[in-house]
């Protein structure tokens, strides 16, 4: 029996984990669930698998649940809720399904604790992956990645020699708006960007699709969690979400991982690992796609990829920035307060500010993060 633990349980990955979890109930227990403010699901969710430990997100959604919840679940709120979800209990592994950096403080307190991650939160890697790597690597937590395009990429070396590694292509679907010119994109609405072709996300990841934001996101989270400089991770445009990344060796093979866009396939072997268990995902069938296509990413059509890409490179409290920067912009986006393509001219504002610090500790990143959204916040 797996004991998880789950931060970000209402949201779409993690739902996606229960689906998991309901398909399997002889192999998973949870002991923990932390939700934000959709406390009318979390109490489902409670009914339905029973979990010792709960967390919302305030004292007044805590007290709103407080007799509905059986008895003998110990409920708690705010960040250190989400700590104690994620660090205390019984857990083998914590699910970090979170959005934003806020997965950071509790992400470092589960690998203090000694508990596996299952990686789905990648702005902890992104704001601070030197912090969070050293760590795990000190205290034989195991990172696994949950993000599809990651999964493959750790699936892809299983067995294999990391020197013998030449590159790694991470792919891209293009998000809403893969097959709109830049001026097409002046006058685009909220509604618009929602509605992506091949995956079920949350809001903010979906926006990050749409201006390839969550694409540099994922080449700054890969280069830390298989230790690979930048100049050996390369994004592809895939509209099909068919092929979810692939490893090219020094021998010229390749090897790629494909399956279906169905988020609960890496959930599940991120559960699993290193078995293999019968999949809630349907088959995939390539004599009914028929056909796979690529196209070469274009960084002047998507530039907050090139200044994602950048800030890595640079390393420091630049991602940092770069992150902080995007988060407010979407939440700004998303509130109609600014138009689409001003997410990008934000954080390039931003970070034409920022005063890099190189290899920062904790309260240089916190600084550096809270002073990127004020910033963002008033541009």
């Amino acid at each position: 029996m797996k004991r998880i633990s789950i931060l970000g349980s209402t949201g779409s990955i993690g739902t996606q984990t229960l689906d998991v979890v309901a398909m399997h109930p002889e192999e998973f227990e949870v002991d923990g669930l932390a939700a934000g403010n959709n406390t009318a699901l979390l109490l489902e969710q409670v009914r339905r698998f029973k979990p010792r430990r709960v967390s919302v997100s305030t004292k007044e959604r805590a007290d709103e649940i407080r007799s509905s919840l059986p008895a003998g679940v110990e409920l708690y709120s705010g960040s250190e809720g989400l700590v104690e979800i994620a660090a205390g209990g019984n857990a083998d592994t914590v699910v970090t399904a979170l959005v934003g950096s806020v997965g950071l403080q509790s992400t470092l307190a589960a690998i203090e604790a000694g508990r596996h991650i299952g990686l789905a939160n990648k702005e902890t890697l992104v704001t601070a992956g030197h912090l969070v790597t050293e760590l795990a690597g000190r205290k034989g937590v195991k990172l696994l990645p949950v993000d599809s395009e990651h999964s493959a990429i750790f699936q892809c070396l299983n067995g294999e020699n990391r020197e013998d590694v030449a590159s790694i292509t991470i792919t891209a679907s293009g998000g809403s708006f893969r097959d709109y010119g830049r001026e097409q994109l002046k006058d685009v609405t909220v509604e618009d960007a929602l509605r992506h072709p091949n995956w079920s996300m949350g809001a903010k990841i979906t926006i990050d699709s749409a201006t390839m934001v969550n694409k540099g996101l994922e080449v700054i989270e890969a280069h830390h969690l298989f230790a690979l400089p930048y100049e050996q991770i390369n994004v592809l445009l895939h509209p099909e979400s068919i092929i979810h990344s692939y490893v090219e060796f020094r021998d010229s093979s390749i090897i790629a991982q494909l399956g279906t866009p169905d988020m609960r396939v890496p959930i599940q072997y991120a559960l699993t690992y290193p078995d293999r268990w019968q999949s809630p995902a349907s088959r995939l069938s390539l004599a009914q796609v028929a056909s796979l296509t690529f196209r070469e990413m274009d960084y002047e059509r998507y530039p907050a990829l090139r200044m994602a890409i950048d800030c890595g490179i640079a390393g420091g409290t630049a991602t940092t920035a770069f992150n902080a920067a995007n988060e407010i912009a979407v939440a700004r986006f998303l509130r109609g307060e600014i138009p689409f393509l001003r997410i990008e001219e934000i954080i390039d504002e931003v970070l034409q500010r920022h005063d890099n610090a190189a290899n920062p500790n904790l309260e240089q990143i916190r600084l550096c993060d809270l002073a990127s959204r004020e910033l963002a916040a008033t541009l």
